[in-house]
């Protein structure tokens, strides 16, 4: 059977015989205990083709679920099949003004009319075309209607980094959703959609109170693929792929597992998943890569990072509270952590010591986002990183110190004077430890490049006398750095001495036989690391 990559309609998938992971037990499961229902996810983990599953079985498509779950269902004595009513809001144009917003609205709503052979009347606004789809719908067929409301916030979050534009929006949006509660007796079954629980969308107030399954444990797999799943339904794939990279299929599973595993959505962060997209392309490619990140706007997330001082290591076993990922937040009053929990770079995680926290999920996220940094920060072009990785990786097999100097102080000449400038008026809160964020800087531009690069590198290690700025591990060697910076008439040599005493006296090697003792100066005048002591 083939790879239904990028697929987000039941029926072609079905109809293709592409693998289908089969969910119906959840869809039958809502539509026998409730009727409307809410449920958040990330982009690319399958939201659009539960909706569109639904829309298959409301529609009473009785052979695109032989063999599935939901067979039974739409052989059940009575079952009638409904109008549906189905609105992919990502397909609404939000880049050329309120009235073309407005206006899309209004076309999206009358295709789905022509679908149900339903005549709209001419001049109205979007709110009103919907409130006259769902009566003539129901009068023509004579069966109150489905609605099924994907990606309902994607107009809203399209402005995510303008709060103005969003409120006008939000606005529009607002009276769109308000007429399903107003026909709310001619509405048989809703389901929405989306990235988060908006609290100002105004689609939670204006409707009757949906259950929001989104940190349910019972439907916490109801997108996404488990591991048993993976091995249930992609037997084939998973032995040519460990037969291609020459391993055992065991082995390649672990890796898998460690790559691409490890997204949660229960509120007890115990049903771990892996990404649809990432996985189905590494079946298809038979390579490890970062696939998911790429399908996104990098660019958006680098740029946010950046204007708000962030480091990717901040957000590592980042404690939270119980009801976080249940508030409600907003485009303009959303946290960073919220943020990335919500955009699905973050996910959640058991907290050492109990309770919950954010943590990246997998290999292929944290990998991923440290490279967008370092590409942001760094502003290079295809030609430059070459250069760069080349030298650094020759250091880092050579052992060449001196190499490796050169390798960070080409990239730390690339970072923008703004950055720089910005930075020196700022302190850093990391873990309860403020920094000058001048340090900051440094050393999360060095972090972020050397896991962009593939190097195995951790930040603030804890050791029982202390953290290590820099932990590396490469190819069977381990370098612990320690980075000061000299300020003024401060010297350079001296800070690096004290960055390397710094490693003796804390003993930050004693769990690390063999390892390189590194201690990095750079000159904050010349934003240049101008020395360097070993051990």
């Amino acid at each position: 059977m083939n790879l239904p990559i990028g697929i987000q309609t039941f029926e072609k998938l079905r109809k293709r015989g592409n693998v289908y992971v089969d969910k119906t037990k959840y869809l039958v499961e809502l539509i026998d205990n409730g009727d409307v229902y809410f449920l958040a996810r990330p982009r690319r983990f399958g939201k659009s083709l539960t909706v569109s599953t639904f829309d298959a079985l409301f529609s009473g498509e009785k052979e695109l679920f032989k063999g599935l779950y939901a067979e039974e269902f739409l052989n059940r004595p009575g079952f009638q099949p409904s109008p549906v009513i189905r609105l992919d809001m990502s397909d609404i144009t939000t880049n050329m003004g309120i009235e073309v917003l407005e206006s899309s609205m209004q076309r999206l709503t009358r295709h789905v009319a022509r679908k149900l052979d339903v005549n709209l009347p001419d001049l109205l606004s979007s709110g009103e075309l919907l409130s006259e789809l769902i009566v003539l719908a129901t009068e023509k067929y004579q069966q109150k209607v489905v609605i099924l409301l994907d990606e309902y916030d994607k107009p809203y979050t399209d402005f995510s980094n303008n709060p103005d534009m969003a409120e006008k929006v939000r606005d529009v949006l607002r009276n769109f959703y308000s007429r399903i509660k107003a026909n709310d007796q001619y509405i048989r079954f809703t389901f929405i959609t989306g990235i988060s629980k908006f609290a100002k969308m105004g689609v939670f107030s204006t409707l009757n109170t949906p259950l929001d399954i989104s940190m349910m444990p019972k439907y916490a797999a109801i997108c996404g693929y488990t591991e048993e799943e993976i091995i249930r339904y992609f037997p084939d794939y998973l032995d040519e792929t460990a037969a291609e990279m020459q391993i055992p299929t065991q082995d390649l599973i672990k890796r898998m597992r460690d790559y691409y595993n490890g997204f949660s959505f229960d509120r007890d962060a115990k049903i771990k998943l892996y990404n649809p997209y990432s996985t189905l392309t590494f079946f298809a490619n038979k390579q490890f890569s970062n696939y998911w990140i790429e399908t996104g706007s990098t660019k958006f997330i680098a740029d946010y990072m950046r204007d708000r001082y962030l480091t990717v290591e901040e957000f590592r076993n980042f404690k939270i509270g119980i009801d976080f990922a249940c508030s409600p937040g907003d485009v303009d009053t959303t946290p960073p952590a919220g943020f990335f929990y919500q955009a699905g770079y973050l996910t959640l995680h058991p907290a050492e010591g109990g309770g919950l926290a954010l943590d990246y999920p997998n290999t292929e996220v944290y990998n991923s986002m440290s490279k967008l940094v370092a590409d942001n920060i760094f502003k290079r072009k295809s030609n430059d990183f070459n250069a760069y990785y080349n030298r650094l990786m020759i250091s880092l097999e050579s052992d060449d110190f001196d190499l490796f100097k050169t390798a960070l102080n080409t990239l730390l000449a690339s970072i923008p004077y703004d950055d720089y400038a910005k930075a020196a008026e700022e302190t850093v809160v990391f873990q309860k430890f403020r920094f000058p964020a001048q340090e900051w800087l440094y050393r999360s531009c060095i972090l972020s490049y050397l896991r962009g690069c593939g190097v195995v590198v951790e930040a603030e290690l804890h050791t029982h006398l202390g953290r290590p700025d820099l932990v590396i591990a490469h190819n069977g060697k381990t370098w612990i750095i320690e980075i000061k910076v000299a300020y003024k008439k401060q010297s350079p040599r001296k800070k690096a001495e004290e960055a390397l005493e710094q490693i003796i006296d804390r003993q930050y090697a004693a769990g690390y036989p063999g390892a390189k003792c590194i201690g990095l100066g750079i000159d904050d005048s010349l934003r240049q690391i101008k020395a360097i002591k070993t051990l």
